[in-house]
């Protein structure tokens, strides 16, 4: 066999050698970026590559970036309950103990009217606690296939009956035929009754609630209103737990939606407000 022969052998066999290698290195990192993916879109940032490669380093800064994020929301999220939950204490306990103190110094008080008051401060104060619970216990989605048009319809014959009465009106419209999502049905029926009674407490008397397939193949139900919108200062509260700006309100519904939202790794947000329109968004 000749020189020549040999040599273009080796090159051969070495060109093959480097696109089996890249090839390979094409495969692995694309399944590290997927496995990154599909761990950021669950909230979990259990990864980290080894700092062997360009790529690695990029993808661990990524995750870092994200940390950091992560950590100053949850920071912000805690902050904001905090605050919330020491204003309805204080604005509950404060009456009993001023009242609870003059009744025991002053004989000219009114005892029977003083343990009424008492006695509704104290009921709000017990309101307020179970409303803590209901968010902080909220059972696991126990998830089923079920077609949106056929979930939809259980939500209009709920409500419209009811809403008719009231002078509102409810309509759907499927904008992707087919829809199809695994979820549980008793709590995302309670999303969107959540926000159909919200609506309906800003005034709105036309509700219309349409679903479609994203260009990510995201499943979302919009729920748009025509009520009085949600003031600016106010979007970014209205998803605390306790906050609300209703006389009787509990200030769980949107919470308690959106923490729903998150156990079916989806999302609810605010897309729009304003004096035209309100629409809120159920993302799977």
């Amino acid at each position: 066999m000749s020189v020549w022969l040999w040599i273009l052998i080796v090159v051969v066999a070495v060109i093959i050698a480097v696109f089996v290698t890249a090839w390979i290195v094409k495969k692995n990192d694309t399944r590290k970026v997927s496995y990154m993916m599909d761990s950021l879109e669950d909230g979990e940032l259990n990864f980290r590559f080894r700092d062997n490669s360009r790529l690695n380093r990029t993808l661990n800064r990524i995750r870092g970036i994200f940390e950091r994020r992560t950590a100053v929301d949850e920071a912000a999220s805690w902050s904001k309950l905090f605050r919330v939950m020491t204003h309805e204490i204080m604005n509950t306990v404060a009456p009993i103990a001023s009242l609870s103190d003059a009744l025991s110094k002053d004989d000219s008080l009114d005892v029977k009217a003083g343990l009424e008051t008492i006695s509704v401060s104290s009921k709000d104060l017990i309101r307020f606690v179970e409303s803590y619970r209901s968010v902080m216990k909220l059972s696991p989605p126990l998830r089923k296939a079920i077609m949106v048009d056929d979930l939809m319809e259980r939500i209009l014959n709920l409500n419209k009956s009811r809403l008719k009465e009231q002078g509102v009106t409810l309509t759907y419209q499927s904008k992707t035929p087919d829809l199809l999502v695994f979820i549980d049905e008793s709590q995302i029926i309670q999303v969107i009754n959540n926000l159909i009674k919200n609506a309906v407490q800003a005034s709105a008397n036309s509700i219309r609630i349409s679903a479609e397939l994203n260009s990510e193949d995201r499943t979302i139900i919009s729920v748009t209103n025509n009520g009085k919108p949600v003031p600016l200062h106010q979007q970014d509260e209205i998803f605390v737990p306790f906050y609300t700006t209703k006389p009787n309100g509990t200030g769980i519904g949107l919470s308690l939606s959106r923490q729903i939202m998150t156990n079916h790794n989806g999302n609810l947000s605010l897309v729009q407000s304003d004096n035209n329109t309100t629409t809120f968004a159920v993302v799977f």
